[in-house]
C-alpha cells in the first residue's frame, strides 16, 4: 500500500527547512514566501457599497510559487496549513485554502508555539481546522485600516503635502510623540535645593555622609534661604545617631519577555530598532543552522503578550539551575506570574525553545545579532526560575538641633538571579550609597564638610523607542505584532526623528496632527482607538460580526471626512521650515531644512535674494587622517552614507568606512570600522602604520569600473558597501570630494 502524501505549507524557506527535519517521508513542506492574496497596491480594494467586501487579489510575482503550490495539493492526500500562530497566520492559512481551491476535508490546520520535535509531530496528530473568527478579526483590522488610509491620505497630499499618510495606530502614536514634546514646551521648572553633611564620629574612627531628609517629616528644601536657615541651626553643634535600622532586602527576577518588553529590553540593552528585534526573534523562532543539531527552532513564538511558561520549560530550567550553579539558586518550586487583564494569552510568553543550549555554547553557529537576542532571551527566562536576590540593607537617622539626616547603604548578601541577568531601567535608580561605618544609636558626630546645591525639577524626558511602545501597550494602542511596524513607519514618514536615541515629532508631524486633532478626533483619540482594538478582539472571539463593526465605524468616518472637506475648500497648510544652527556663508541667515528629489538639504530662507544651498552633513567622531580636522557624514545622491573632512575640497579625504572615538595605540590617528549592523572590529587606514588594514581586507564588496568610470567614486557608478563574498582588490578612495546634489531651484523655493 503506497504511503500517504502530506503537503505542509508555512511562509518561510527557513521554517520549512526547520519543520521538514522533525517529519517524515511522508511529508512534503513548502513555503508560500509569506501572503500570496492580498488587497490591491493601486486601489483601496474595499466594496464599501457591498457591505465592506474585500476585492483580494493574487500578489504580483508570485505566480511561480500559486502555480507550484497548485501543483503539489492537488497530489497530497491532505494538506496541513502550518502558518504563524496568530490572527495573521490564521489569514493565510484562509487564503492559502481560497487561492488553492482546496474543500474543507482535505486541509488541516497546525500550530507551533515553538518549532521542536515534540511540538511539530504532536501538533501534526491533532490538527484543528480554521478559525474563522480569527480570519474575521484580521480582514477587520485589514479593512479598517485600509479605509482610514486611502481615504484619509489623499487628503493629507491635498492640504499638506504629497506623499504622506494618516493612519488608525500611526497617527494616535504620533501624537503621543506631539503630546509629550508640547508637555515639555509648557514645563515650568521648580526650584528646590539639597544639604548634604560629612559626617565625622567623636571618639571612634569612620566618617560618613548624610542628606537632609527633614523634622518629625519629610521636607523639602524649596529655596536658598531654607538651606541656610537649617545651616545655621547645625552649625558648630552635635549630630546624634537617632536610629539605625538594619534589614534583608529580596529582589525577585522580572517576568519573562512578551513582544512589548522583548522590544524595550533589546533597545536599551542592545541598542535594537523594534523592528531590527521582530526580524531577529522571527530568524531565532524559525530555525537556525546549529552546529552538530542541524537547523533548529531556538525560542517559542515571539509575538505574545502572555506571561505563562509551560511546567515542562520551567522543570528544564530548574534541572539546568541546579546542575550548572547549584541547588541555593533555584528559585525553590515553579515561578509562575500573572498575565495582566485584557491580555490574549494565546500563547507562551517568549522563551528559549531548548534551556540546555547555552548562548556561549552555539555563538559560533549565530550572527551577532542572533547571538546577543537569544543570549537576552536566555538569561531573562532563566532568571525568571532561580531564587530571589538578597541585600543587606542599613539606613541611619543623624538628628542635630531637630533636623534630620539620612545616610543609607545597600550590600549584596546572595546574588541569587542577579548571577544571570538585571533587567534595564529607562531611568536612573536611586544611588547605593557608600558603606557606613558600624554606627549604633546614640554615637555622636561633628559636620566636617557641608555641601548645598541648587536644583531644578526637570520636564518629562522624549519617548525613547522602547518607552514609546511601553506607552502604546498600556494605553492599548495597537497589539504586539504592530508595535515595531509603527514605530517604523513614523520614521519613515518623517513624522518624528530620533534626536540623541529620543523621539521628537518633526514640523510636518505637528501640522499633521493638528489638522487630525481638530478634524478627525476619533481617529486621534487615545481611548477611542484602544476600545477598537477591544472590539477586533470581540470579533476574534466571535462575539461580534466583523462586517457590523465596519459599519458602524464608517458612519461616523464618512461624515468627518465630508465636513473636513467642506471646511478645509481652497485651504493650503503650510509646514514650517526646521530652523537650524548652520549659518549661511553668504547672507548670514539660519539655514533651514527643506526636502529636494535627493533628499534633505539646507537652503537660505532668504531665497531668491540668497540661492545658497548645501548638502546636510552629521559632525562623527574622529580626526581627518589626512589634516586632522573635523569628519562628517554625508549623503550620496543615490542616498548612501560616506564620509568627508569638514574642509570638503580643500582637503579631499572620503571614506566609506565610519569613523570611531578610538584612537590607533600604534600611530594615534583615528581608527574607522565597517560600516554595517552589529558590533565591527576596528581598524587603522594610515599606511605607514604596522596596524594598516587594506581596503580589500576590509570585507566590502566592490564593483568593478567600467572604461572611463571612477570605481571609488560615490557621485558617479557607486555601490552600497556590503559583505564580500570574495575579497577583490580596491583602488584607493579619489581625491575628490564627493558632495549630494543640494537641490533644484524649483525644490529651494518650495
Amino acid at each position: 500500500m503506497a504511503q500517504p502524501s502530506n503537503l505542509v505549507i508555512v511562509e518561510s524557506p527557513s521554517k520549512a527547512k526547520t519543520i521538514g527535519k522533525y517529519l517524515g517521508p511522508g511529508y512534503t513542506v513548502m513555503a508560500s514566501m509569506g501572503h500570496l492574496r492580498d488587497l490591491p497596491k493601486s486601489t483601496m480594494g474595499v466594496d464599501i457599497a457591498n457591505h465592506f467586501e474585500p476585492e483580494y487579489q493574487e500578489v504580483a510575482g508570485k505566480e511561480n510559487i500559486i502555480a507550484e503550490l497548485r501543483q503539489a495539493a492537488k497530489k497530497a492526500d491532505m494538506v496541513y496549513l502550518a502558518t504563524d500562530p496568530d490572527r495573521e497566520g490564521e489569514a493565510i492559512s484562509w487564503h492559502l485554502k481560497e487561492l488553492l481551491g482546496l474543500p474543507e476535508e482535505k486541509i488541516r490546520r497546525v500550530t507551533f508555539n515553538e518549532i521542536t520535535k515534540k511540538v511539530v509531530q504532536e501538533s501534526i496528530r491533532q490538527p484543528r481546522g480554521i478559525d474563522y473568527a480569527l480570519v474575521d478579526a484580521q480582514q477587520a483590522r485589514r479593512v479598517l485600516d485600509r479605509i482610514v488610509g486611502y481615504q484619509l491620505s489623499p487628503l493629507l497630499w491635498k492640504k499638506v503635502r504629497r506623499g504622506l499618510s494618516a493612519g488608525r495606530v500611526q497617527s494616535v502614536a504620533t501624537r503621543l510623540v506631539v503630546d509629550r514634546e508640547n508637555e515639555i514646551r509648557a514645563f515650568q521648572p521648580r526650584e528646590y535645593w539639597s544639604l548634604e553633611v560629612t559626617l565625622e564620629r567623636l571618639g571612634k574612627p569612620g566618617s560618613f555622609t548624610a542628606h537632609y531628609h527633614g523634622e518629625d517629616k519629610k521636607r523639602e528644601l524649596e529655596n536658598e534661604a531654607q538651606v541656610e536657615e537649617v545651616i545655621r541651626d547645625i552649625t558648630g553643634k552635635i549630630f546624634a545617631v537617632k536610629s539605625v535600622k538594619r534589614a534583608e532586602k529580596k529582589r525577585s527576577a522580572a517576568p519573562p519577555f512578551t513582544t512589548s518588553t522583548l522590544q524595550q529590553e533589546a533597545s536599551r540593552k542592545l541598542n535594537m530598532t523594534p523592528k531590527r528585534t521582530m526580524a531577529i526573534a522571527q530568524q531565532l523562532y524559525e530555525g537556525v543552522d546549529v552546529a552538530g543539531e542541524g537547523t533548529t527552532g531556538l525560542i517559542t513564538y515571539m509575538r505574545t503578550d502572555s506571561l505563562r511558561l509551560s511546567d515542562e520549560a520551567m522543570a528544564a530550567a530548574a534541572d539546568f539551575i541546579k546542575r550548572r550553579y547549584g541547588d541555593g539558586y533555584y528559585y525553590g518550586k515553579f515561578h509562575t506570574f500573572k498575565t495582566k487583564s485584557g491580555a490574549q494569552d494565546a500563547h507562551e510568553a517568549i522563551r528559549p525553545a531548548h534551556v540546555e543550549l547555552d548562548p556561549e555554547q552555539i555563538r559560533s553557529s549565530l550572527t551577532v545579532d542572533q547571538y546577543r537576542l537569544y543570549k537576552l532571551i536566555w538569561s531573562r527566562f532563566l532568571a525568571t526560575q532561580m531564587a530571589n536576590a538578597v541585600f543587606d540593607t542599613v539606613s541611619i537617622d543623624a538628628e542635630c538641633a531637630g533636623h534630620i539626616f539620612r545616610a543609607s547603604h545597600q550590600s549584596m548578601k546572595f546574588p541569587g538571579y542577579t548571577a544571570v541577568y538585571e533587567e534595564g531601567k529607562d531611568t536612573e535608580e536611586e544611588a547605593l550609597g557608600a558603606p557606613l561605618p558600624d554606627l549604633q544609636e546614640g554615637d555622636q558626630a561633628c559636620v566636617r564638610k557641608m555641601d548645598k546645591q541648587q536644583h531644578f525639577t526637570q520636564p518629562p524626558a522624549r519617548y525613547t523607542e522602547a518607552t514609546l511602545v511601553k506607552a502604546m501597550e498600556e494605553k492599548g494602542v495597537g497589539r504586539p505584532s504592530t508595535y515595531a511596524a509603527t514605530i517604523s513607519t513614523i520614521e519613515d514618514r518623517e513624522y518624528v526623528s530620533k534626536q540623541d536615541k529620543r523621539l521628537a515629532p518633526t514640523p510636518l508631524g505637528e501640522v499633521v496632527t493638528g489638522l487630525m486633532l481638530e478634524r478627525f478626533q476619533d481617529i486621534i483619540d487615545v481611548e477611542f482607538t484602544a476600545h477598537m482594538e477591544q472590539e477586533l478582539d470581540e470579533v476574534g472571539e466571535g462575539k461580534q460580526n466583523w462586517k457590523d463593526l465596519l459599519e458602524e465605524f464608517y458612519k461616523d468616518f464618512h461624515q468627518q471626512m465630508t465636513d473636513a472637506e467642506a471646511a478645509l475648500e481652497g485651504v493650503r497648510l503650510k509646514v514650517p521650515d526646521e530652523v537650524t544652527d548652520e549659518i549661511c556663508e553668504v547672507c548670514g541667515r539660519h539655514m533651514v531644512v527643506k526636502m529636494g528629489r535627493f533628499g534633505k538639504f539646507l537652503a537660505c530662507p532668504g531665497y531668491p535674494e540668497c540661492t545658497n544651498t548645501k548638502p546636510i552633513a552629521e559632525r562623527m567622531p574622529g580626526r581627518c587622517p589626512k589634516c586632522g580636522s573635523g569628519l562628517l557624514k554625508r549623503k550620496s545622491k543615490r542616498g548612501y552614507a560616506y564620509y568627508a573632512c569638514e574642509r570638503g575640497a580643500e582637503c579631499g579625504f572620503m571614506t566609506w568606512d565610519v569613523p570611531t572615538a578610538e584612537d590607533c595605540p600604534e600611530c594615534g590617528q583615528t581608527l574607522f570600522k565597517k560600516s554595517g549592523r552589529g558590533r565591527q572590529k576596528t581598524f587603522c587606514i594610515n599606511e605607514s602604520c604596522k596596524n594598516f588594514l587594506p581596503e580589500d581586507q576590509r570585507g566590502y564588496y566592490k564593483k568593478t569600473a567600467k572604461a572611463g568610470e571612477d570605481a571609488s567614486a560615490p557621485e558617479g557608478n557607486e555601490e552600497k558597501p556590503k559583505a564580500a563574498a570574495k575579497k577583490t582588490a580596491a583602488k584607493k578612495p579619489a581625491a575628490k570630494k564627493p558632495a549630494a546634489k543640494a537641490g533644484s531651484k524649483k525644490e529651494r523655493n518650495a
